[in-house]
């Protein structure tokens, strides 16, 4: 058995601005850096949710250089109307945790488990959430298990699925 695990480095400087983005290896002079290389206003309006009724907007080092050897990353996510949120996670025993949470409160969700948000209120509501990760990044699960090359006997035995609903599968969730 091979068992493999990453993380993102403990910081060896107090910040590390690169000189010009994405190239995180060269850093600009700590004398040069400014307070607008430590802020970000890029999360100030909600994005666009109309289509899907979410939408979400990343903010890593990509696009705030300040957050560049953080170790850290943020998300903006608009749900369509609703106001208040079902949000949840499910461990490795397919046990559920979840609840309506409102305003002001707040849900973690352990590293690497699959979890979910879905407004129920009557209201657009905004999650903002934060990643122990520098560049987290973004999968969805329903894309990458039927919208990926698995190979379709897998999925059918996977699944419990014959080829035709596999197929419908597929082709509403291939990118």
């Amino acid at each position: 058995m091979i068992v493999a695990s990453a993380s993102d480095p403990d910081p060896v400087m107090d910040f590390c601005i690169p000189k010009s983005p994405p190239n995180a290896f060269a850093c600009k002079n700590a004398s040069a850096a400014t307070v607008e290389d430590f802020t970000f206003s890029g999360i100030k309006s909600p994005g666009n949710f109309k289509q899907s009724g979410f939408s979400s907007k990343p903010v890593n080092s990509n696009v705030f250089p300040g957050l560049n050897t953080l170790g850290m990353s943020l998300v903006r996510a608009d749900l369509d109307v609703g106001g208040k949120v079902y949000s949840g996670f499910v461990d490795t025993s397919n046990r559920i945790f979840a609840k309506v949470i409102e305003k002001g409160e707040v849900m973690v969700f352990p590293r690497g488990l699959v979890h979910f948000q879905m407004n129920v209120g009557d209201t657009p509501a905004t999650i903002l959430g934060s990643f122990d990760s520098q560049n987290p990044g973004l999968q969805r699960v329903a894309n990458a298990v039927f919208g990926s090359g698995i190979d379709e006997k897998l999925l059918e035995k996977a699944f419990g699925l014959d080829s035709k609903e596999l197929s419908k599968l597929r082709k509403r969730f291939s990118s």
